[in-house]
């Protein structure tokens, strides 16, 4: 399912990082009207006085000027180009080489420079909307993984479960799937756990024989 479509930013922290704040007057004052405080990280050195860490994807949006030279070194996940909050381009000079660094900084929507005030609700909208529809899929994308990979630990347990009460395989599996449900497990969690458990369980009743072995090629 979905995540549900936020229409209301009220609460909302917007991190604004240009070095033209003229050109964005409009998109201050709206964010206001909306329920989102503002601020203008300083810029050093061309980068802004911003810690990424202290970001909260709950709360936060970045605002960022395209025309900066890497102005923000973002934590981006290698495999969806998400970014930790949602991020916003504000777009001046529209050269192929601005707008893909807005792009690969995870930018989901943008807005022309100079801001005009009816633009941004769309924008906000747009970002931080495409921001969690996107950060849903990478997650159910990560669970569908988990659970190809847990494949082999369900098969596994299948088996030995086979071998230890003597039953079919479809018994097998429906046993392992109400066992799971009643611990309130994932099947493939359910299987690992089992064949750990089982793995301890034969390890102590065969350790003993071996001592025993031992003791008599002694």
């Amino acid at each position: 399912m979905a995540p549900r479509l936020l229409q209301n930013f009220n609460g909302g922290r917007a991190h604004i990082v240009t070095s033209n704040p003229t050109a964005v007057e409009a998109l201050h004052v709206t964010l206001g009207k909306l329920g989102v405080s503002a601020c203008f990280p300083a810029l050093i050195d061309g980068r802004a006085d911003l810690d990424p860490a202290t970001l909260q994807a709950e709360r936060d949006i970045l605002f960022v000027d395209g025309d900066l030279d890497n102005p923000l070194a973002l934590d981006i996940d290698a495999g969806s180009r998400q970014p930790p909050v949602p991020v916003i381009g504000l777009v001046g000079v529209e050269a192929p080489s601005r707008l893909k660094h807005l792009v690969n900084l995870g930018a989901t929507a943008f807005l022309r420079k100079p801001v005009q005030g009816g633009a941004v609700y769309t924008a906000l909208f747009l970002g931080i909307n495409q921001f969690l529809l996107r950060g849903d899929l990478r997650a159910r994308l990560d669970d569908m993984d988990r659970r190809r990979r847990g494949r082999r630990a369900v098969v596994k347990a299948i088996i030995a479960h086979m071998q230890d009460a003597g039953v079919d395989d479809d018994e097998a599996y429906e046993c392992l799937r109400r066992e799971s449900m009643r611990s309130r497990q994932s099947l493939e969690d359910y299987c690992e756990a089992f064949m750990k458990k089982r793995a301890g369980i034969h390890g102590q009743t065969t350790q003993p024989r071996l001592i025993g072995r031992s003791a008599e090629r002694r």
